[in-house]
Order: structure tokens, then sequence, then C-alpha cells
């Protein structure tokens, strides 16, 4: 299935998500392999989303049966904003967009530090922002130098 068509099943967690917080959800990808929510949350609503010390994000977890994660998301954030949000915590240098042929990817240079925290154990954060930037541009590769 293309990564970029919003599945039925995503429009009713979204539909629950904003009816429950509150807050405006522009999408929400779900990860099968990961048992996960992803919900991609306006900046301004990011605090309604998750709730007081978590509230909102561990009742949606256990209603949908899923992990859940939040993150800032805009249309008018530009992609290194969107990439910087994707990796919390970790101090980013510079995002840079290739494209060869057919296939996009993103080269995120990061400081030498929060090289293993970009990637994450077992590769997840890295994982993580493939899946989002697939879902969100058609970026196929992620690469932390």
């Amino acid at each position: 299935m293309d990564d970029n068509v919003i599945t039925m099943e995503e429009l009713r967690y979204i539909s629950m998500f904003q009816d429950f917080t509150g807050a405006v959800a522009y999408r929400c990808i779900k990860e099968d392999e990961e048992n996960k929510l992803y919900f991609l949350v306006n900046p301004s609503d990011l605090g309604k989303a998750i709730g007081k010390k978590g509230s909102n994000v561990k009742l949606l977890s256990q209603l949908f049966k899923k992990k859940i994660e939040i993150i800032a998301y805009s249309p008018e954030l530009s992609l290194e904003e969107v990439v910087k949000n994707l990796f919390p915590g970790v101090s980013i240098i510079s995002v840079e967009l290739q494209e060869r042929g057919n296939e996009k990817r993103v080269l995120v240079k990061v400081e030498e530090k929060d090289k293993g925290k970009a990637i994450g154990r077992e590769g997840r954060n890295i994982a993580r922002a493939r899946r989002i930037l697939k879902a969100l541009y058609g970026i196929e590769k992620v690469i932390i130098v």
C-alpha cells in the first residue's frame, strides 16, 4: 500500500484522538511491527495532546491497545524542522534532501556525541524517522552522518 495514503483505520484513530484530546492531529501513522501509533500534532496543541503528566497518552494507549507517540508537525514547518522534531534531544547540524533517480533520501548531520542517540537502540529512532518521512514526503532513506 502507498504510504502517502491515509487508511480508514488511521482516520478513525485521528477522529478518536481529536475527540478525546481536543488537539488537532494532521496525521496518524500506524506501525504494525512495533504495535505503535504516531500522531502528528500541531506544535501549539502538543501539551493538550499529551495531557497532564502524560495522562492522555496513557489513556489512549490503553484504549487503542497500542503504544502512542505524539510528534510536533505542521504543513508549514520546513523539512529541517520536521526532522528536528523527530530526533528530540539530538543536536542536529544540518538536514539535506537528496534525490537520486526516483529515490529521495535525507542526510542528517548530527553532533558526534549524539550519533548513537539519533540512531537509537537497534536503529529504532532512525526507523521511526524513515517511516514518518516516507509517509509525509516519500523519503526512502534517512542517513545519519
